[in-house]
């Protein structure tokens, strides 16, 4: 790299001129700015969904009992759809809830049997402490009302962030456990109809 020697007045304009130019490209938004955020690539994963040899009603009810295991309150259950939440406070100031939903649907299993393959997804919004301050009014007559510098303040939870949660391992649990309480919900057994079972109606008087 080649240097040369100028000034001590030049050098100080060149200073000034520089700490200008960059302090103008850190304030110029970026033109890619779209390239920063999280993409989906759409590949072929298996990391929110599992495949049961089970019907559908069987398959939710099975992640219904799941999610209330680990303390979810439940907030939504139908033959095909399961909705829980549960709140965490990591810290003093933060709060996070996670909502986790499980969709059921009906598929075709590899011995041409019918089975249900469920869909789970897990948002997790997190909310911070915030202060709002409230400044206090007095009336003053026919001069209507006054505001005097004396505030008091208030703390809310604000929602500062919320995602979908992708950690393969946590959903891996979450499949484990629902495949344990699948295996204890038994499927209705039709009774055998015999010739002996069947008691004939009684004759009208």
């Amino acid at each position: 790299m080649m240097r040369t020697r100028a000034g001590r007045g030049w050098s100080a304009v060149g200073m000034v001129v520089l700490a200008a130019a960059l302090a103008g490209c850190g304030s110029a938004p970026k033109r890619n700015g779209a390239k920063d955020l999280a993409t989906e690539d759409f590949e072929a994963t298996n990391t929110h969904t599992r495949i049961y040899d089970a019907t559908v009603a069987q398959t939710c009810e099975a992640a219904r009992r799941a999610l209330l295991s680990q303390g979810y309150m439940i907030t939504a259950a139908a033959a095909e759809q399961v909705t829980g939440r549960k709140s965490f406070q990591p810290e003093g100031e933060v709060h996070v809830e996670v909502e986790f939903r499980v969709v059921c649907a009906q598929e075709q299993g590899d011995n041409g049997q019918p089975a249900a393959i469920a869909f789970a997804t897990a948002v997790q919004d997190r909310y911070g402490l915030k202060k709002v301050n409230n400044s206090a009014s007095v009336g003053v007559g026919a001069f209507g009302s006054l505001s005097l510098p004396f505030t008091s303040s208030n703390d809310a939870m604000v929602k500062v962030a919320s995602q979908t949660l992708t950690d393969d391992r946590f959903y891996e649990g979450f499949y484990a456990l629902l495949e344990r309480y699948l295996a204890r919900t038994e499927p209705a057994v039709a009774t055998p109809v015999t010739e002996g079972s069947v008691k004939p109606a009684p004759s009208p008087r």
